[in-house]
């Protein structure tokens, strides 16, 4: 059962690490890049991205940052590590409830709208897209995966301090 208890948590920690540097690349750099851009090549990129990212290793570091920090929780032995996974999980769970309710709708509306070749308006989709909303519920998909990856890690210490 130990190894099985370590397992879980050191794959929680990890998935939630790298979801925590995806939140946190998009913040600081693809879209601050893509604000500079003009209408048709930030839709026609983020259409791209958007595509690119739906892959087997991002889901499994999405998911698998739900699914084993659950994981982790369930098999905690004690009071000691217990608190740290479970704030982990409550906010990665808020993590994992904004990307459905608002990142992916936006995300999905975009690329709804079609090839940025066949759209009349460029300038009215990238409006309606709603870069500011995105970038802010992704600042807190970041900043709250980040204290989730936190609370992991300190679990880890602690679990290596009860031997």
């Amino acid at each position: 059962m130990f190894a099985l208890r370590v397992t879980a948590l050191i794959a929680a920690t990890m998935t939630t690490g790298l979801m925590a540097g995806v939140f946190g690349l998009y913040q600081h750099t693809v879209m601050a890049g893509l604000a500079r851009t003009d209408d048709r090549t930030f839709i026609g990129a983020f259409q791209a991205l958007d595509r690119a990212i739906i892959n087997p290793w991002f889901m499994t570091g999405f998911a698998g940052a739900l699914l084993f920090t659950a994981a982790a929780a369930i098999l905690s032995p004690g009071r000691e590590i217990l608190p740290w996974v479970l704030a982990a999980l409550v906010l990665y769970i808020v993590v994992f409830g904004i990307t459905v309710a608002v990142n992916v709708p936006l995300n999905d509306a975009l690329k709804a709208a079609g090839s940025p070749d066949s759209i009349a308006d460029l300038a009215g989709v990238r409006a309606a897209f709603d870069e500011a909303r995105w970038t802010a519920w992704n600042l807190v998909r970041t900043i709250a995966t980040t204290a989730a990856f936190g609370c992991l890690c300190w679990a880890l210490v602690v679990r290596g301090r009860l031997g």
